[in-house]
């Protein structure tokens, strides 16, 4: 079921937190609502949710207003499901009175089919204190899918878990969802969850969405350069513009060379890359004939090289004074700090007004 905001404003007394918002969420698709801790991505899940009454715009779950002026549908009206921060099971209920806490009698079939579906069918009769963090997400995720809602809420679900939990947990959550096609809102500050989990990321800053797209589009073509900085780690470096005869500049010139780019330059800019686009050579070439006491473009020296076991990050000052962060793929000696390096570019970058 289509989920549609329009024009939305809310807050907390005479406080504004969304101001004019507007996300559309295709039936069907996991959303992830993406942003830092102030956004306003708690107070989008509430109004979503109805623990919270908009003072302007409209909420709509396909055809059925849920909130505009003159209409506001309460929460155990609304036919949603939530999964809250760090599973919230009743502690004095075992694993099947959680998931059948809501549902008329009778429907123990129902429990069953939800607690199949999560994979938790073993532990019907486990209390909560006896499963692991990652077993009360799923039982979570089953009592919210009980009561087959028209939309899933998912706050922020997997902070509390250990890293390597967290990756597989927030996995096997993405297949129910997309197996039972119900439509979901993940609210996350976690880049990482928001771009691996989600069909559809929707950066939200200052109470606004300010970009919706696929995760790659988010990641590879961000709307400015707030995003790009806030969505992955973004290598900025000044740079202006290389005309070509007249032409709008499909160049751009910077402490890396002439580096080739998508977006419009005009005078002074900024290009942004990503970690992965960068490459090292080493040992430094020869300067090139003619170029005596011209800085060689990407000559840098190496700061910092930080193992990580699938990769090292390397740190270089460029002769500019930049500092960039250079992935080497694991396997590949880093080299060390003091090295004389050569960074290059792959592919193309974004540029932004300075």
């Amino acid at each position: 079921m289509q989920v549609a905001v329009r024009g939305l404003d809310a807050g907390y007394g005479p406080v504004p937190v969304l101001e004019g918002l507007d996300l559309t969420v295709p039936s069907g698709t996991l959303a992830a609502v993406l942003g830092q801790s102030g956004s306003g991505k708690t107070t989008l899940l509430r109004a979503l949710a109805g623990f919270l009454r908009p003072t302007a715009g409209s909420i709509r779950f396909g055809d059925r207003v849920v909130s505009e002026p003159g209409t506001f549908v309460p929460p155990e009206k609304r036919k949603v499901g939530i999964v809250p921060q760090e599973g919230a099971l009743f502690p004095h209920l075992d694993v099947t009175g959680n998931v059948a806490f809501g549902l008329p009698r009778g429907s123990q079939q129902r429990v069953d089919e939800v607690l199949d579906l999560v994979g938790m069918r073993d532990y019907a009769h486990a209390r909560p204190h006896d499963l692991s963090g990652g077993q009360q997400q799923r039982v979570a995720l089953a009592r919210a899918l009980a009561p087959e809602p028209d939309v899933v809420l998912l706050d922020e679900p997997f902070t509390a878990l250990d890293a390597n939990l967290r990756h597989r947990i927030r996995a096997e959550v993405r297949d129910v969802l997309r197996e039972v096609g119900t439509t979901a809102v993940l609210v996350t500050h976690d880049q990482e969850e928001a771009l691996s989990t989600a069909d559809l990321v929707a950066v939200m800053r200052d109470g606004r969405i300010v970009q919706v797209g696929t995760p790659l589009e988010v990641y590879d073509a961000p709307a400015d350069l707030g995003v790009a900085r806030f969505v992955g780690e973004a290598v900025e470096l000044p740079a202006i513009g290389l005309p070509a005869q007249g032409s709008p500049a499909d160049r751009v010139s910077c402490a890396l060379g002439d580096v080739p780019v998508r977006g419009e330059v005009a005078g002074d800019a900024v290009i942004v890359l990503r970690p992965e686009q960068l490459v090292l050579s080493c040992p430094v070439p020869p300067p090139v004939a003619g170029a005596e006491g011209r800085p060689h473009p990407g000559r840098g020296v190496v700061r910092e090289a930080s193992y990580h076991g699938h990769d090292s990050v390397v740190r270089v000052e460029l002769h500019d004074g930049s500092v960039v962060p250079v992935r080497v793929p694991g396997g590949t000696p880093p080299p060390l700090p003091g090295d004389e390096v050569v960074v290059g570019v792959t592919g193309s970058g974004r540029v932004y007004p300075a």
